[in-house]
């Protein structure tokens, strides 16, 4: 992924030449070599400014709220043994997410395994008087001890209120009683391209402070189900996760959660929760210790043209109803096959989107779930239940085996999935951190072969596994369908 010094200047030049190229298309002719009949230059008195002339007041206003969190680790459960990312045959894709939490290793992507008996560094803030600090659940993740280190160089002990995996936020309490200053999350969302300021422990290096610009809204990471993030150009590093990202008014808009970057450092792409999100994590934290989010109980995955051409639907927008076998959708009467298009006549344009919608309605609200069937629309009540815990919800899948769990992939037969095709089996859902995933798998993906061999259940893909382990092999090859192309996956048999 990295691009070396002698391509870097080619990249720039054929830019250059895109851009000149685009402009005297749009123009309808070249780009004139000099302007001796351009307008009278704008009175700059009369252009907004680019930008303040010093953040410093905003700076000494919040800086205090800012803490360096240092985690003492506990060795984590073995079944995360498989996450540990960062060997020499490590695909370059693995690397894509860079945690910025020290001590932790070197995680290709996020939910990376923390060593054994380690520390972690991270960032944090103080959103109360009385001491509620928030930062990423990834930073205190599998903690015995949690030190704080206050502006000023004062170190005070914490303990871990709640923590939410989905979303990557925690909350902790200073347990030394005190009056200590504190930042609000903001009211208003940032607009692409405002300014915004990060603060927090870059590689140890506390109380630093860092100015750039919201880059776009909206970003979706593949770390999960509810990935919302800002993207800032404000430099962040390792050790700047659960930091504040500030906007001109010194209120937090974001937490800084993860970074683009090929080399480990910054590279100008930093990823922020949004306080819209942030803000109702941590009250449910603070109120319960957990966050709790509606359910429907059913897998979905994209609706591909090829599946919007079998079934007649005029776009690809809703969610592919994969299997349903038990949860509060199917007693309402929604089956496999079925395409979710909206929640409470809200339009919803694809899986991530539909299970955002369910999650933030919480449990046992009564919703309309909207939904094509042969064509035909209808329209159901369904009451929601509680989204199963991590734990719970690999036990409960409908149709995972045990044989797959550690792969984190949910298998269907192509029959049984319209547009889909008569052979094969389809990729369901997939675990975003999962080992699946880490080869490329997707949900849509129809796996033709495992081993040399078709399969039409997820009983033969289980079957090949077994029996290559069986034979002394490290991995097998799936032959795997992805739209209109097909390639090869290899999979390791020992993460099952």
């Amino acid at each position: 992924m990295t691009v070396s010094a002698k391509r870097a200047p080619a990249r720039l030049a054929l830019f250059s030449a895109v851009a000149l190229t685009a402009l005297g298309a749009m123009g309808g002719a070249t780009l004139a070599p000099h302007y001796a009949h351009a307008e009278a230059p704008l009175n700059p008195t009369q252009m907004a400014p680019v930008g303040p002339a010093s953040f410093a007041d905003l700076v000494d206003r919040v800086k205090g709220a800012v803490v360096s969190v240092k985690v003492k680790l506990a060795a984590p459960p073995d079944e995360e043994g498989a996450r540990n990312f960062g060997g020499d045959d490590e695909d370059p894709m693995e690397r894509f997410f860079r945690r910025f939490g020290q001590g932790r290793g070197m995680p290709g992507m996020p939910g990376g395994r923390p060593r054994s008996g380690g520390q972690a560094l991270g960032s944090g803030f103080i959103i109360s008087g009385d001491g509620y600090v928030v930062t990423n659940n990834h930073v205190v993740e599998n903690a015995t001890d949690v030190e704080l280190v206050l502006d000023g160089n004062k170190t005070v002990h914490a303990k871990v209120i709640g923590t939410d995996k989905r979303t990557d936020l925690a909350l902790l309490k200073i347990t030394e009683a005190g009056t200590y200053p504190f930042v609000q999350f903001g009211s208003k969302m940032p607009r692409v391209g405002d300014w915004v300021v990060a603060v927090g422990n870059p590689f140890g290096l506390g109380g630093t402070v860092t100015a750039g610009i919201v880059s776009a809204r909206g970003r979706d990471i593949g770390s999960g189900p509810y990935d919302d993030y800002l993207q800032i150009d404000a430099p962040v590093n390792r050790g700047n996760s659960g930091g504040p990202t500030f906007d001109a008014t010194g209120q937090v808009v974001g937490v800084n959660t993860a970074i683009y970057s090929p080399s480990g450092g910054s590279v100008g792409i930093g990823f922020a929760i949004p306080s819209e999100v942030a803000k109702d994590v941590i009250a449910a934290l603070k109120d319960k210790g957990v966050v709790s989010r509606g359910y429907i109980g059913v897998q979905i995955q994209p609706v591909t043209q090829d599946i919007a051409d079998s079934l007649g639907l005029k776009s690809t927008k809703g969610a592919l109803v994969a299997e349903a076998k038990s949860g509060p959708a199917a007693e309402a009467g929604v089956k496999s096959g079925d395409v979710i298009t909206a929640v409470n006549g809200s339009e919803v344009e694809g899986p991530r989107e539909l299970s955002r919608k369910i999650a933030a309605l919480g449990p046992n609200q009564l919703i309309k779930l909207t939904f094509m069937r042969g064509g035909a629309e209808k329209t159901v009540e369904v009451k929601l239940g509680e989204l199963p815990t991590d734990k719970e919800a690999r036990a409960n899948k409908g149709v995972d085996s045990p044989g797959l769990s550690g792969y984190g992939l949910e298998l269907a037969p192509a029959a049984n999935v319209p547009g889909a095709g008569k052979l094969g089996v389809v990729v369901a859902d997939i675990d975003p951190n999962g080992v699946a995933a880490q080869k490329g798998l997707r949900p849509g993906d129809v796996i033709l072969d495992a081993a040399g061999k078709t399969v039409s259940t997820p009983q033969d893909v289980k079957d090949a596994l077994a029996t290559a382990r069986k034979d002394g092999q490290k991995a097998i090859l799936l032959r795997v369908k992805s739209g209109d192309g097909v390639r090869y996956v290899a999979l390791s048999v020992n993460a099952g």
